[in-house]
């Protein structure tokens, strides 16, 4: 009986455990989710995100969404510059057509990041959608 009784707790003890840990992850887990212009219009009127167009600078100063900023992906220091973002705040990024916005998804997330947001179709979606761009004056 006394077996018995050892085996239960112990199995009992062993779940719990697990279950913590599968919580935890839960919590610090990243996401990345691909979104449309239009939720991307949203997230910046009802979000404090961080918007980051990962083009290069000369791409960049041709047109870039209002309250962006450039942290070229090609960059030599593109690794160093991304992790000076807030882990804590949603990122949305974008480049032209989403490849390298994809790429670049995926290092915010092994970077720690929580909650990733990225332009289906880049700026070329969001120029086609009728969407405003800004430019140097």
């Amino acid at each position: 009986m006394k077996t018995k009784v050892l085996i239960y707790c112990f199995a009992l003890f062993a779940f719990t455990l697990s279950c913590k840990e599968e919580t935890q992850n839960e919590l610090t887990k990243s996401e990345i989710k691909i979104v449309s212009p239009e939720e991307i219009d949203s997230l910046l009127e009802l979000e404090d995100v961080q918007l980051v167009d990962v083009r290069t600078p000369e791409e960049y100063k041709e047109g870039f969404i209002k309250h962006s900023q450039n942290i070229d992906f090609r960059s030599s220091t593109f690794d160093e510059d991304i992790v000076k973002l807030d882990k804590t705040k949603p990122v949305i990024v974008y480049c032209k057509s989403g490849k390298r916005s994809a790429q670049c998804s995926k290092k915010l997330k092994e970077a720690g990041f929580v909650k990733i947001y990225d332009l289906k179709g880049g700026i070329t979606q969001w120029k086609f959608k009728g969407y405003e761009i800004e430019t140097y004056q």
